[in-house]
Parts: structure tokens; C-alpha cells; sequence
């Protein structure tokens, strides 16, 4: 069958590839559009392999959120270059990486996840669209971190320079201060969520110990317990934790009281910055962040 300009275009529209691509792989194929296909599919396969062991240093994080949902998930998605981190598809993407781990608790690591549908592409797997969008920007991408947590969250990306990626679960609130506190998470980083995620041996040493300097200062003792709460609180900050630390939208209040303001329960949260395995979460309540 001759190979027509039409019949290029066709192929070029269904699968993204070059034209040149195109018109290479009808060649070979006698004009055979699904044969085409099938063909450009294996060559993508031949030049991943040669290209897998390249460094994936740059990439987004894909996230499945929701105050109203059963489980949420984020999902850190691995590239060759920056460009790559704005492309539609790329983007598109890690949401329903994010996605499909929400809605499937068994997918705890890559491969698992490849193995399920695609949300946004009927009839695909991920590794299908995976290879597919792999065909048409010939960059390696790779699956990083994956968390999922059984709860309604809400999140936050940063994309500027590193990018860093937090969830957020809560009960009560709403959307908009949930993912307020999100962002503050995002700046400050913190690595708890409340005073009872430290080890309390911690926080009993230092309270007594805050509570002797009071007393050698010769402070009365009706107020000593006054003096220690206040001083508490500056060494809970300084420990890191989010109820404690001032509220970066509004610095006449703690995380904890904007959180108390609106109803809202901090459960955990899980703040990654990419490429950085050593991630930051907290656990406050009885469901554990997992990977």
C-alpha cells in the first residue's frame, strides 16, 4: 500500500510521534496503520531500555485529594528534564497515579500501580500510557514515592526551583484553610503534627526542667506552672511541631488555634521534596501514612 501524505497524518494524530516517525513505521509496515503502531510501540520499548539507567533528577508530584474522600494518595513521578514537568500529559499523569493508589490499597509500590487501569484513559493500563506518553517525548520517567492515607486531605505543590509536595489529613474544616495550613507546611516544615507525636520522656524532661529554672529563679509558685506553659510552647515550636508553630498567614496565632477556629483536626501529614527519600510525616490519629 503507497504511503500518503494522509496516512502519515492519520498515524500522526493517533499515536503523537513525529512525522518522520510515522512515515517510517507505515513504510515498514506496507501502509498498515494498526501495524504502524504496534511497530513505533516496540522501537519506544528498544529505546527505553537503552535510555532506563539515565538520572531522572527533576519531576512533580501527582495528588488525589479531598476533604469529602475515603482515602487520598500522592504519588512522586520522576523525570529527565524541567520542560518535562509542564507537559500536559506528563501532568495529567501523575494524577492518576495518584488516583489509582487512593482508590487501590494493595498498590503499594510501582509496579503494582502500572498493573491498573488507567483513570482518565478507558481501556489502558498506567504502564500502557506510561509507554505511550514515553513514545511521544522519548524521556525516561520513573515512578517515585508513593503515599496513601485513608481519610479526607487536602494538599499543596510547590513548584519553584526544588519541588516539594504535602498532604494533609484533617477532620472537620474546609478545602480552602485546610489547604492554607498545607502550604504553611510547605514553608515551614515541620515534623510533627501535635505535642503528643514527640516522645515523652522529651517533652517530661523538658517541662521539669523548665519548671526547676523557674523555681531557682525564685519565681513564686502560683505562677511557676504559668511561666512553664508559655515557655512550653516555644520549645514545642522549636521541636518542630505544627500546632505549636506560628501561623505563617497570620502571625497573632498558632497553626493549632487557625485549625481550632475552623473546626478542623490535624491528623497527619506527609511533606516530600523530590528526590529526597528521607520525607517528613506525622501520624496523630489511628490511620498510618504508607508507602
Amino acid at each position: 500500500m503507497a504511503v500518503t501524505a494522509a496516512l502519515v497524518k492519520e498515524l500522526r494524530d493517533k499515536t503523537g510521534l513525529p512525522m518522520m516517525d510515522c512515515k517510517k513505521a507505515l513504510t515498514e509496515c506496507d501502509g498498515d496503520t494498526q501495524a504502524a503502531i504496534d511497530w513505533l510501540r516496540d522501537r519506544g520499548a528498544e529505546i527505553f531500555e537503552k535510555r532506563a539507567g539515565r538520572t531522572t533528577d527533576f519531576g512533580r508530584f501527582g495528588q488525589y485529594l479531598g476533604l469529602d474522600k475515603a482515602a487520598c494518595a500522592m504519588v512522586e513521578l520522576k523525570c529527565e528534564s524541567a520542560p518535562v514537568t509542564t507537559h500536559e500529559d506528563f501532568i495529567q499523569y501523575a494524577d492518576d497515579l495518584a488516583q489509582a493508589a487512593a482508590e487501590n490499597p494493595s498498590a503499594t509500590d510501582a509496579d503494582a500501580l502500572l498493573a491498573l487501569p488507567c483513570p482518565s484513559k478507558a481501556g489502558m493500563t498506567l504502564a500502557e500510557v506510561k509507554d505511550e506518553i514515553f513514545n511521544r517525548i522519548r524521556e525516561v520517567f520513573n515512578i517515585g514515592r508513593i503515599v496513601r492515607i485513608e481519610s479526607g486531605c487536602a494538599g499543596y505543590v510547590h513548584n519553584a526551583g526544588t519541588i516539594s509536595g504535602v498532604i494533609l489529613a484533617v477532620e472537620g474544616g474546609d478545602e480552602e484553610s485546610a489547604r492554607d495550613i498545607c502550604m504553611h507546611i510547605a514553608a515551614m516544615r515541620p515534623t510533627v503534627a501535635q505535642a503528643d507525636d514527640l516522645p515523652q520522656e522529651v517533652v517530661d524532661a523538658e517541662r521539669q526542667s523548665l519548671r526547676d529554672a523557674a523555681l531557682a529563679e525564685g519565681k513564686p509558685e502560683n505562677i511557676v506552672d504559668q511561666m512553664v506553659a508559655g515557655r512550653m510552647r516555644n520549645f514545642l515550636e522549636s521541636q518542630g511541631v505544627l500546632s505549636e508553630q506560628t501561623y505563617v498567614k497570620d502571625d497573632s496565632q498558632s497553626v493549632g488555634k487557625f485549625a481550632a477556629s475552623k473546626e478542623m483536626k490535624l491528623l497527619q501529614f506527609v511533606r516530600w521534596e523530590l528526590g529526597d527519600d528521607a520525607e517528613e510525616s506525622n501520624s496523630a490519629g489511628s490511620e498510618d501514612a504508607g508507602e
